[in-house]
């Protein structure tokens, strides 16, 4: 498989890993006090949606694992750290501070250098 395209396969289910960890924390209105309010939670709408995204995830990660390298692929899916960031930032309004920003640039660094290695 071309290289090209199985940045995309795991961009793509770094996306579906990103936006299911936004659903996961939707999904999560109420603290889990009793194995009734995890049996609850886990019928929740959003909870649901979330495991269905990293079944995709998971679907497109493996193939793009099945045709290129481990040490390419894995650190690719690093870039769901950035879209959590930005995801969180944007549509959680969640505070970003100068380190963590920085710590998201490092990462794309990183992934950037081993995507053009490959």
């Amino acid at each position: 498989m071309n290289i090209y395209l199985v940045i995309f396969l795991t961009l793509v289910a770094a996306l579906f890993t990103s936006f299911s960890q936004l659903l996961f924390k939707r999904g999560l209105q109420k603290r889990l006090n009793s194995v009734m309010d995890i049996l609850k939670t886990l019928l929740n709408k959003n909870i649901i949606l979330g495991l269905c995204g990293y079944a995709v995830s998971f679907t497109l990660y493996l193939i793009a694992l099945q045709t290129s390298q481990l040490s390419v692929v894995f650190p690719i899916f690093a870039s769901s750290f950035i879209f959590v960031t930005i995801i969180s930032a944007i549509i959680l309004k969640e505070r970003i501070g100068a380190y963590r920003i920085l710590g998201v640039i490092l990462i794309f660094v990183g992934i950037t250098i081993v995507a053009l290695s490959a």
